[in-house]
């Protein structure tokens, strides 16, 4: 048994000091005030965390690992590893690689490299194409996380444009229909239009203007008239405008919402002044928007109207970054500085660390229907984050240091230069520690296959 104890211990809307143990693989006991002298006693190994924040490990549910076919980028092995040392324990991977993961054949394929070098747990997602709803109705939803429908073109070009076909994966897909909302026809017109005044020189700054708010809008309100209208259980990704939150409704219990959405880390931190310094390394589908966006958008993950925090992690090579707008890949890697920036936000009174814990670790567990995972439960799986909250440091390429040094088979973030507030300090995975900021990760580690109830 390792008991982890003198800890500052964050769960289901509470903060205390407490301890907790780890029995094998899954939670043995938690407990608030002086851990009792019997079960101290009976540690095979205790970790005195002197006060720092434990909390359940991170789920991220939306990350591009690059594996198979454009591993120059990443691997999965590099990337969860990045993801042990930022407190994520759990994560869920999109379909765009090469080649796109598109038949449940290729994604077993997927799911089998994952057990043999994933040290954290997984899933993929099924990706939807104009002709295989065949495969999507064959779907087990007790271990898969989702169908991925990319209704705007980004990144691998699987965009899905049939109207008949977008009707039936809503009708038939037997789990959650994950979205990719930027309408195509708008973004187009955009590009011509900024091509004919700039020619080849489009600027990044007209990012936020080719990818528009009004892109964003269009494709989400379609992409939520679709569930309503065929019943389908519909996950917009990546909201990134002020205007898209309308379209959600806060008054339920997430559990019993139809239509939910995610807001990812760079467009709670990042804005449209950021171009100017970041250029294409903070280029993504869709684009970082205006102050007022980003603003609303920290709003609705206080309030609940932005049911998940995650992070669309997709890394791109330095050269590929560097090149001129139009030729540069839209993404960036992410996973290991997700949780240091949302709890810095916090730090700042942007969020609480309770509001950090629900959107980033219990919701995606609800949302998901992830069995035994996402809160710290007695005989739930040990997937546990332990972070110093008050431990500056600035994210550097050069920096080498124990616990700061840039995981990423990509070799760089679109946080350097920026002083982080929180540091993670260890990571459990299934109750093994996967990762120590004095000592890196153990790559011994395996995660699992996550497991989700079933029901659409």
């Amino acid at each position: 048994m390792i008991l982890i104890d003198d800890a500052l211990i964050c769960n289901e809307g509470k903060s205390y000091r407490g301890w907790l143990t780890i029995d094998g693989e899954r939670i043995g006991a938690i407990g608030e005030g002086e851990c009792p002298a019997g079960i101290r006693d009976s540690a095979a190994e205790i970790c005195e965390v002197r006060g720092a924040l434990v909390m359940p490990g991170v789920i991220d549910d939306q990350v591009h690992f690059r594996e198979p076919g454009l591993t120059e980028k990443a691997e999965i092995s590099t990337e969860s590893q990045a993801a042990a040392a930022g407190g994520v324990t759990s994560y869920m991977e999109m379909p765009n690689t090469r080649p796109p993961a598109t038949t449940l054949e290729l994604l077993e394929e997927k799911y089998a490299r994952a057990a043999e070098v994933s040290v954290v747990n997984y899933s993929f997602y099924l990706g939807a194409t104009n002709d295989n709803i065949a495969e999507i109705e064959r779907i087990d939803p007790e271990r898969i996380c989702g169908v991925k429908v990319f209704m705007g073109s980004s990144t691998g070009n699987m965009l899905v444009d049939n109207e008949n076909t977008l009707a039936d994966i809503f009708r038939l897909s037997p789990t959650l229909v994950a979205t990719h909302c930027e309408d195509e026809a708008t973004v187009r017109a955009n590009l011509a239009s900024a091509r004919r005044a700039f020619g080849d020189n489009v600027p990044v700054a007209m990012h936020p203007v080719i990818r528009s708010a009004e892109a964003c809008y269009r494709s989400t309100a379609h992409a939520v008239e679709l569930a309503h209208k065929y019943g389908g259980r519909l996950h917009v990704l990546h909201l990134s405008t002020a205007r898209e939150l309308a379209l959600f409704d806060s008054g339920k219990p997430l559990e019993e919402k139809r239509v939910t959405n995610e807001v990812c880390v760079h467009h709670l931190w990042f804005g449209e002044g950021d171009y100017s310094a970041k250029g294409n390394f903070i280029k993504w589908n869709p684009s970082v928007k205006s102050a007022a966006d980003r603003d609303s958008l920290r709003a609705a993950v206080r309030s609940g109207l932005a049911d998940i925090v995650a992070t669309d992690h997709a890394p791109h090579l330095l050269a590929e970054k560097q090149k001129p707008y139009l030729e540069a890949p839209s993404g960036g890697p992410l996973v290991q500085h997700s949780l240091p920036a949302m709890l810095t936000l916090a730090a700042d009174g942007v969020f609480t660390v309770p509001q950090v814990v629900e959107r980033m670790c219990h919701a995606p567990a609800r949302l998901f229907r992830i069995r035994e995972r996402g809160f710290l439960r007695p005989g739930y799986f040990a997937d546990i984050t332990v972070v110093d909250l008050n431990s500056p440091w600035t994210v550097t390429r050069e920096n080498d240091a124990p616990g700061e040094r840039i995981l990423y088979k990509c070799g760089w973030s679109p946080f350097e230069g920026s002083t982080l507030s929180a540091k993670v300090r260890a990571t459990f995975v299934n109750g093994r520690k996967v990762y120590a900021a004095e000592t890196g990760v153990d790559t011994a580690v395996r995660g699992q296959r996550l497991v989700f109830d079933a029901g659409r």
